[in-house]
């Protein structure tokens, strides 16, 4: 509504918030990287974008953004792909349908995104039962004590790929490869070095399919016409 307004301006940019459906990688079967690319490959990130963040969010495929110094696109590793995720599902020997946990917090791309999701899981036979949460209950059960499946959110701390070295971290994602990366990420001399080691963990954090990498989100400003320096 506010575009077609003569009296205002839209401006659209881009954030730190990598959105994502995260995934507990100790959790069977999710310990399994087939069942972890099957579930990246039955979301559409178009259908995401366009039914939570009203079509506004540039797409992602690892945990980093455009904004980002040597940012690599890598939505062509995960591309919503429905046959694909279920025959990673049957060579992985998953028994469907399979009952899993969305667990949602209070913002409402994560509500609006997290049906959307569970609807396009059960297209491949996963059967996402949604629990929505307040943020407390989000920290202590999902993020302190790691007690869920899947969860919808979004990370907005800037070039927070470290995160992912913490095998502790609510993903309990466990990659010795990928410690030795960040390592050489955080001892090289030269920024072309380091641009190359975080290169390379993007890649790693994709290829592993950690979790399922949205959108970015959007900062939407809408502000009187003539108003400057927003």
């Amino acid at each position: 509504r506010f575009q077609g307004d003569a009296r205002c301006t839209v401006t659209i940019g881009a954030t730190e918030g990598k959105t994502i459906v995260a995934i507990n990688n100790k959790r069977k079967p999710f310990d399994d990287v087939r069942v972890r690319r099957a579930i990246a490959a039955a979301i559409d990130r178009k259908a995401i974008i366009d039914g939570a963040s009203n079509g506004m969010g540039v797409p992602i495929g690892s945990h980093y953004t455009p904004n980002d110094p040597f940012y690599v696109d890598l939505t062509g590793l995960s591309p919503y792909d429905p046959a694909k995720a279920k025959a990673l599902l049957r060579e992985a020997g998953v028994s469907l349908p399979l009952a899993v946990t969305l667990t949602l917090p209070p913002p409402p791309y994560a509500r609006q995104g997290g049906q959307i999701v569970a609807a396009e899981l059960a297209e491949i036979g996963i059967n996402a039962r949604i629990e929505t949460v307040e943020w407390a209950q989000w920290l202590d059960g999902v993020y302190k004590n790691k007690n869920y499946d899947l969860t919808l959110i979004s990370h907005v701390e800037p070039r927070d790929l470290a995160i992912y070295a913490n095998p502790n971290y609510y993903f309990q994602y466990d990659s010795q490869d990928f410690r030795e990366i960040m390592d050489k990420v955080s001892t090289a001399a030269e920024a072309s070095e380091r641009g190359r080691w975080l290169e390379a963990a993007q890649r790693r954090l994709a290829e592993d399919a950690v979790n399922a990498f949205l959108y970015v989100l959007p900062q939407v400003t809408v502000a009187k016409k003539g108003v400057t320096g927003l």
